[in-house]
């Protein structure tokens, strides 16, 4: 008979990793990769179902800073390594995981959970909304130029160790992510995540490279890649796969991706999970040569809806009550004042005497949460239902941010 959802023992770890490992098709981690994912598995935050002494379910929520709109940067859980055994689907089992998780995550004090999903389908009914999308690339450098804007000659770049330019590249990031919502704050040890380089990471290409770019002795930005080498009878035809790429400011942006379009003897560059706002798109020649697709990336769910919503900062004023259906999390039921100045600072309130002003899931509330996802997109799709006239564009204006959220490469 299967357990009820438990904490995961350190002890236990090899055997609910490799119940992990066989419901994703049941391919070993490398060595290097399997000693990473123990050493940062925080086993408190983990639960696992078990029969007997087999582990048939696992999940995971690693504890993490998730930058809002704002600047602010919000406890959040990091809801991970989320499988059941092929053998026990349809038991309501990933139910039961999910229940015990988001109960915890309220306990643990933190208003947000977040992942990325292996099928869009999963998590829609635990209230989870796809709140980011993540541009994926593959560009014709023989055929697509770059115009850069000045200053892009006064940029150095410089080929350097991977490992060894981890500080550089991690302030940085980190300069970055406080701009950007959907971005985590990198905790300790989460940074060698960005530089794992195993032969099951490369597939066929070379080990991880990284070049910094730097202006008067100060690194402004680096990019990490490998090369997949190819040839055909008229010569050579290699690509460039981009793994990570981040800049302060335009010049150094642009000497980073001209670099990368130059590299000898390849005549592509594909990347993915890049934001859908990539500036990049306003550098090249021709877009239609660069193949891009969006894609969903980040799902967001709000465990405490009150403190979620104060947590964010607002692009304009806004008074409005919201209806929050919320049947997973009945805690989060009802009918919410969200009250927000020109400053930003913003109160939301239980309101139960007051009249609704829009109506909506607690998913749909998700997949606005970080401004990516226009609440009139929603209502047209039937999702949001206004009730005040002129709600629904306040609040779709409040809830904007002038960046689109994004979730980088390594999370």
């Amino acid at each position: 008979m299967t357990s009820e959802p438990r904490v995961l023992r350190p002890a236990e770890w090899d055997p609910w990793f490799s119940c992990l490992e066989r419901a994703f098709g049941g391919v070993e981690s490398a060595p290097e990769s399997r000693e990473l994912w123990q050493e940062l598995t925080e086993h408190e935050r983990c639960i696992g179902l078990w029969e007997g002494e087999t582990c048939v379910g696992t999940a995971g929520a690693y504890s993490f800073r998730l930058t809002v709109p704002g600047g602010a940067a919000v406890p959040t859980a990091g809801v991970t390594m989320v499988s059941v055994a092929g053998t026990h689907r349809r038991r309501g089992l990933l139910r039961s995981m999910m229940r015990r998780q988001l109960d915890d995550v309220r306990s643990w004090g933190e208003p947000l959970a977040v992942l990325t999903a292996s099928e869009p389908a999963i998590y829609g009914r635990f209230g989870y909304g796809a709140a980011t999308r993540a541009l994926n690339l593959e560009i014709d450098t023989a055929r697509v130029s770059l115009e850069v804007p000045p200053g892009t000659d006064g940029v150095r770049v410089r080929y350097t160790d991977p490992v060894a330019a981890l500080p550089a590249c991690e302030e940085v990031y980190g300069r970055l992510a406080a701009e950007r919502p959907g971005t985590p704050v990198r905790q300790p040890k989460w940074e060698r995540a960005a530089v794992v380089d195993t032969a099951q990471d490369r597939a066929g290409a070379s080990p991880l490279q990284c070049v910094l770019a730097e202006r008067d002795g100060e690194v402004t930005g680096y990019a990490t890649f490998r090369v997949r080498p190819d040839w055909d009878r008229a010569g050579p035809k290699g690509t460039v796969a981009l793994r990570d790429l981040g800049a302060l400011d335009p010049a150094s942006y642009a000497a980073l991706w001209r670099f990368l379009f130059g590299i000898d003897l390849t005549s592509a560059l594909e990347t993915g999970s890049r934001p859908v706002d990539e500036p990049l798109m306003h550098l090249v020649s021709d877009v239609r040569r660069c193949g891009a697709r969006v894609q969903d990336s980040l799902y967001v769910r709000l465990v405490e809806v009150g403190a979620a919503l104060e947590a964010r900062t607002y692009r304009t004023p806004v008074d409005v009550v919201l209806e929050v259906e919320d049947a997973f999390c009945p805690w989060n039921a009802g009918r919410w004042h969200l009250v927000a100045d020109a400053k930003g600072s913003a109160t939301c309130r239980r309101a139960p005497g007051r009249a609704p002003d829009l109506e909506l899931s607690v998913r749909e509330l998700g997949a606005a949460y970080l401004g990516g996802v226009p609440f009139a997109s929603l209502a047209a799709a039937g999702r949001v239902r206004e009730v005040r006239p002129g709600a629904l564009a306040e609040v779709s204006s409040a809830f904007s941010w002038h960046v689109e959220p994004w979730l980088p490469h390594g999370f």
